[in-house]
């Protein structure tokens, strides 16, 4: 598994970290590299504030030893560039860079992950079979060993190393999907501009929206059977998965049924 995997991730074999998911490495991290303060700049995944705090640390916009970047960001799709995550690399004493939704972009630093640096990519978001529990470390040696150390052996099973090892050495059914999730994107697009949505960001699995009133377009949404993602802090943003051709009439039907209300308009 650890040399399929860093064949998608051109990184080296040894640098990869097998994992049951992204989740468990998230609360590994604070248990491995303690901190005080952690830098995590929001809005973004609130799982990794979750587990440094779970461990006592307090999270900070910015200035801690520590710090946390996912990139690019959920729920914005906001991405900050390598040359800009190398340059604080090495200020930092722990650098965790999440990838989860990094598959379809041209670069990832998981290719050469700086020192003190630890790159997160997740096998669900793209892959997305049910059941099969597959995250990845990628870091340097050291590093690398003392997470493999902390999971233990048999981290995953056999059924699912099998799943993963198939799925990503199939370098064309990812290049399919990158081109399909690119066609399926600009049509959501197209329907959600047409009744009042703003694109407020986006990456190819997901397109984040805005609206004044988002709340009653979930609502609506959710009564013609189509579940999107509201935020309790952004109330006039809901986030969309990318649906494929064969769904679009019902997406488009739903959306219509969720249109502004006059004042919204």
């Amino acid at each position: 598994m650890q040399a399929v995997a860093a064949a998608r991730y051109g990184c080296a074999p040894h640098q990869v970290v097998v994992a049951p998911g992204t989740q468990a490495l998230l609360q590994w991290l604070p248990r491995l590299f303690p901190a005080d303060r952690v830098a995590i700049a929001g809005p973004t995944y609130g799982g990794h504030a979750r587990a440094w705090q779970a461990a006592g640390a307090q999270i900070v916009d910015n200035g801690a030893a520590h710090a946390v970047v996912v990139n690019p960001n959920n729920p914005d799709g906001r991405r900050t560039s390598l040359a800009e995550l190398r340059a604080r690399a090495e200020g930092l004493t722990l650098l965790v860079v999440d990838e989860a939704f990094a598959d379809f972009d041209a670069e990832s630093l998981a290719t050469d992950p700086p020192p003190h640096t630890i790159v997160l990519r997740s096998f669900g978001k793209t892959y997305g079979l049910a059941g099969a529990r597959l995250g990845f470390a990628i870091a340097r040696e050291g590093m690398a060993a003392r997470l493999r150390e902390a999971l233990g052996p048999w981290a995953v099973g056999g059924p699912t190393l099998a799943i993963g090892r198939a799925a990503l050495a199939d370098t064309g059914w990812l290049n399919a999907a990158s081109a399909r999730l690119t066609a399926d994107g600009e049509w959501l697009d197209a329907r959600l501009v047409e009744v009042g949505f703003a694109i407020a960001g986006a990456t190819p699995l997901f397109r984040l929206a805005a609206r004044a009133d988002a709340s009653r377009a979930f609502r609506r949404l959710g009564e013609n059977g189509i579940l999107v993602r509201p935020f309790a802090y952004r109330p006039d943003w809901l986030r969309f998965g990318v649906p494929r051709a064969q769904h679009r009439a019902r997406v488009a039907a739903a959306l219509q049924a969720a249109g502004p209300t006059s004042s919204a308009s």
